[in-house]
Parts: structure tokens; C-alpha cells; sequence
């Protein structure tokens, strides 16, 4: 084949599209969604959590209680209008990173369930490795209860 041959211009694909243009978003275009609810949302339990070492430490320092699968350290980390602040730990005896990973959701659903103290910080520990097969209600009451002890011993000042 030689130059010559070759035409300088080529013709527009005439080819079809694969998908027709009025079935490539049978969801509708991003125009025909609702908009989302109008006011104000409803208040929401605001838990803080803790990430500096100062805290931890404050933590590793506070007053311990431990009931079943649990252990809670509790310590005063913040000014008493602040929200409260929870640090989970789940250690790898309790099983894979499955396991831990159910272990914490469970957890941190018991603890949106408790009244926590504002200005306060808590750091809940699984000890035992049985705690993967304890349900949300078994979490719930030994929870509670660790927190009950809690507020009723006595204060820190």
C-alpha cells in the first residue's frame, strides 16, 4: 500500500452506541432525585473520642471496675458542659479481626445506649475471649452495671 492510496480524511463513525441514551441511567438523571428533608434533624447523643495520650494515660490512671467479659476506666478528662469520651480496646486473644470488629459494634451500641457523664472519659476493655459469643443485651446490663457502680461509689473531685 502506498501513500497515495491512503485518504487524507476518514469518514465519522456511524456506528450505534451499546446502550441506547434513554436506558443508561434507569435510575433518572441526578436532577430527578428528592431533596433531602427540610428543618431541623433531630439531636443526636454526642459521644467524643479519645485520641490524645495525655487522656489515655488520665485513663490508664482512673478508677477501675470490672463485671463479666468487661472492664471500664473511667477518668474526668474534660470541662463538665463537654461531651463524654469512650476509647474501645479489644485485645487479639478475643479472636480475629472479624470477631474483634463484632465484639466493638456490639460495644459501642451497649454504650449509645447508657447515660454517660459529660466531661468524663471511659475506656472499655473486652478481657475475656468468650465475649464473641455474648449478645447486645449481655453487654447492655454488664455495662450498665459497671456504670451503676460507678455513680455510686464515691465522686472524684
Amino acid at each position: 500500500m502506498r501513500e497515495e492510496d491512503v485518504p487524507a480524511e476518514y469518514p465519522q463513525a456511524q456506528e450505534d452506541p451499546r446502550i441506547p441514551s434513554a436506558h443508561a441511567f434507569p435510575g433518572g438523571a441526578e436532577v430527578d432525585r428528592p431533596s433531602p428533608g427540610q428543618g431541623s434533624r433531630q439531636a443526636l447523643g454526642l459521644i467524643w473520642r479519645v485520641r490524645d495520650p495525655e487522656s489515655f494515660r488520665a485513663l490508664a490512671r482512673g478508677r477501675r471496675r470490672r463485671a463479666g467479659v468487661l472492664e471500664v476506666r473511667t477518668a474526668v478528662l474534660g470541662a463538665p458542659g463537654e461531651p463524654p469520651r469512650v476509647a474501645y480496646a479489644v485485645a487479639k486473644s478475643v479472636g480475629g479481626a472479624v470477631d474483634r470488629n463484632r465484639v466493638r459494634r456490639r460495644l459501642r451500641e451497649a454504650v449509645r445506649r447508657q447515660e454517660l457523664e459529660p466531661g468524663r472519659g471511659y475506656l472499655i476493655r473486652v478481657v475475656d475471649p468468650a465475649a464473641v459469643g455474648t449478645g447486645l443485651p449481655d453487654l447492655d446490663t454488664t455495662l450498665r452495671g459497671i456504670l451503676g457502680s460507678f455513680s455510686h461509689g464515691e465522686r472524684e473531685k
